[in-house]
C-alpha cells in the first residue's frame, strides 16, 4: 500500500522486492545509519523513484514492516482466546520471531529520537493493530471467558510486548513460540481470569 495520493507504477512482485531489501539493509545497518541511497543502489532504484513512492525513509520503513507482517489479527477467531492467542504466536517460526525481535528492538530504539518515525509506526502499525486485537478481546469477553470489568484487560498487549522483548534482556534469548505459549498459559490468561486449557 502506498502513501495517499502516490501512484504506483510498481508491481506487487517488485514493490515486495524493495520491501525485503529494505528489510535486510535495518538488519545490517539499522534505521539512523540506513539511507534512500543506499535503499535505491540495493534494489537499483532511483532516489526519486522512492520518495515518489513513499515520500520518505521513515514511511517506507514502516510500509516494509507491515508488509512483511504474517497475515492480519482479524482472521484469528478459533473460538477461545487462549488458542486464539496461540494461533497469534503461531503465525511466525522461531526463526522469523528471532530475526524480527532483533529489528523491533533496533527500530524501538530509533523511535525515541525520530518523530516521523514514530507517528508513522503509531499510525499505520500500533494503532490499527492495537483496534484489531481489541476486538479479539471483546469476543472473549462477549463469549464470557473474560469479565468486561477485568482490570487486566487493559495491559494484555503489554503483557505480551513485554514476553516478547525481554526474553532477550534476561535471558540473552530469542522469544520462540513454545516460550510464547507457556508465558501465554502462566501470565496472560491467569492475570485475565481466562481458562488457561
Amino acid at each position: 500500500m502506498l502513501a495517499p495520493g502516490r501512484r504506483s507504477r510498481i508491481t506487487p512482485e517488485r514493490e515486495a522486492e524493495l520491501y525485503e531489501a529494505v528489510l535486510d539493509l535495518l538488519r545490517e545497518v539499522g534505521y539512523d545509519a540506513l539511507t534512500m541511497d543506499a535503499v535505491a543502489a540495493r534494489t537499483r532504484s532511483s532516489k526519486a523513484t522512492l520518495y515518489r513512492q513513499w515520500g520518505g525513509k521513515a514511511e517506507l520503513v514502516v510500509r516494509a514492516v507491515r508488509h512483511s507482517k504474517p497475515g492480519q489479527l482479524d482472521q484469528i477467531d478459533t473460538g477461545s482466546l487462549r488458542s486464539d492467542l496461540h494461533a497469534l504466536v503461531s503465525r511466525e517460526d522461531d526463526c522469523g520471531m528471532a530475526q524480527n525481535s532483533a529489528l523491533m528492538r533496533g527500530l524501538a530504539m530509533a523511535m525515541h529520537s525520530n518523530d516521523d518515525l514514530r507517528q508513522a509506526f503509531r499510525e499505520q502499525l500500533i494503532e490499527p493493530e492495537m483496534a484489531e486485537f481489541q476486538r479479539l478481546l471483546r469476543r472473549a469477553v462477549d463469549r464470557g471467558e473474560i469479565r468486561e470489568d477485568c482490570p487486566a484487560l487493559d495491559f494484555v498487549v503489554h503483557m505480551l510486548a513485554g514476553g516478547f522483548v525481554v526474553r532477550a534482556l534476561i535471558e540473552d534469548q530469542p522469544p520462540t513460540q513454545a516460550f510464547l505459549r507457556s508465558y501465554i498459559d502462566a501470565v496472560v490468561l491467569p492475570a485475565l481470569g481466562a481458562p488457561t486449557v
